[in-house]
């Protein structure tokens, strides 16, 4: 079919602009992308209101950053270390449609996010598979990415996730994470073993209340460690419980 001249000028002009509002989306960039900032945001003021700890942005760059440290302390490459950042500062944006299903609704924004960007389909997908299996309900760690979110996400246990309020008015979430005085999170290179060392007060949460909501977010832990071919460990005041 012929087009005038006049015509093709115009789609032309479409796709280079459709190619132009194309981006690099790394790490550094990501954390300033709006959408990606509003939708935690938001889901983090979802959660508050309905009485959740803390999922601001500040909890998904010490999931990223605790993530990279996992890859890097274990050798993986650059690329990989990137792509979880990505998945651990994303993770949670699914909290803005609801917290039931937060890891797949997270994953299919995401999805749509970075379609918008130069990445290309196979790291779009790994940061994608990571973000929707990184919740303990119904995820499980299926290659590094996804392991090194999983593990970093769920050993972000201290007392400032606790959103301020009366200590009275405090659930069994609140009061885990408020107990825990200290946490450490250390890799053993030579023996491949991913430690969390914790300290509880157990004056204001038991071990049985802490193991009650914890253990099986720290089983999975050691799932994910398996798939990067370490051994998860948990100490709590000094004893071994993994």
């Amino acid at each position: 079919m012929h087009l005038s001249g006049r015509a093709e000028t115009h789609i032309v002009t479409y796709k280079k602009r459709k190619e132009t509002e194309k981006i690099i989306l790394t790490y550094d960039e990501i954390k300033k992308n709006k959408e990606i900032c509003e939708c935690l945001r938001k889901g983090d003021e979802n959660l508050g209101v309905l009485g959740y700890t803390d999922h601001s942005a500040a909890h998904c760059t010490m999931v990223a950053k605790r993530a990279a440290y996992i890859l890097k302390k274990l050798g993986y490459s650059e690329e990989d270390i990137e792509l979880v950042k990505i998945a651990g500062f994303m993770h949670d944006i699914g909290n803005v449609v609801n917290r039931k299903h937060h890891a797949e609704y997270g994953a299919i924004l995401a999805n749509e996010i970075l379609k918008k960007t130069d990445m290309s389909m196979k790291d779009r997908i790994t940061v994608v598979s990571a973000i929707g299996h990184h919740d303990e309900s119904t995820g499980g760690a299926t290659d590094p990415v996804s392991a090194a979110l999983i593990i970093a996400d769920k050993t972000d246990v201290r007392r400032n996730r606790v959103r301020e309020k009366a200590k009275e008015n405090f659930d069994i979430h609140d009061r885990v994470n408020y107990a825990v005085t200290d946490a450490a999170l250390k890799i053993n290179t030579d023996k491949k073993v991913i430690a969390l060392n914790l300290q509880i007060d157990t004056s204001i949460c038991s071990m049985y209340e802490y193991f009650d909501i914890f253990l099986g977010r720290m089983m999975m832990c050691r799932g994910a460690a398996g798939v990067l071919g370490a051994t998860f460990k948990l100490t709590a005041n000094g004893s071994k419980v993994l």
